[in-house]
């Protein structure tokens, strides 16, 4: 059960790269206000290149157990809208105004 839900701050999405050997997965080492870097995986790439998300504030669960993708623990869920424009499927990472810090509540 999902206690809490974390929001990720702009500075924090400071590194993300595709996975190796996966054509979905992308990494992102971010800060979720504790002081220590946090990875996440998401299987986003098809929607996203990796240097589009670098400095976006976006919201992520971070009390997520890990789990592990790839042999990569993931330590997270960025959360995301999809829709359909005709049959093309969308996908939008939530992003929020830059101004809100790492680990901040959302309510």
């Amino acid at each position: 059960m999902v206690r809490d839900m974390y929001i990720e701050a702009e500075s924090s999405w400071n590194c993300c790269q595709a996975v190796k050997k996966s054509k979905k997965l992308l990494q992102f080492t971010l800060d979720d206000g504790s002081g220590e870097n946090r990875t996440i995986l998401s299987g986003i790439h098809a929607f996203y290149e990796p240097e589009e998300l670098i400095g976006k504030t976006c919201i992520a669960i971070t009390n997520l157990p890990p789990r592990a993708m790839m042999g990569i623990d993931s330590c997270g869920m960025p959360l995301s809208a999809t829709h359909k424009e005709g049959e093309e499927e969308k996908l939008h990472l939530l992003v929020v105004d830059p101004h809100i810090p790492a680990g901040a509540k959302l309510y």
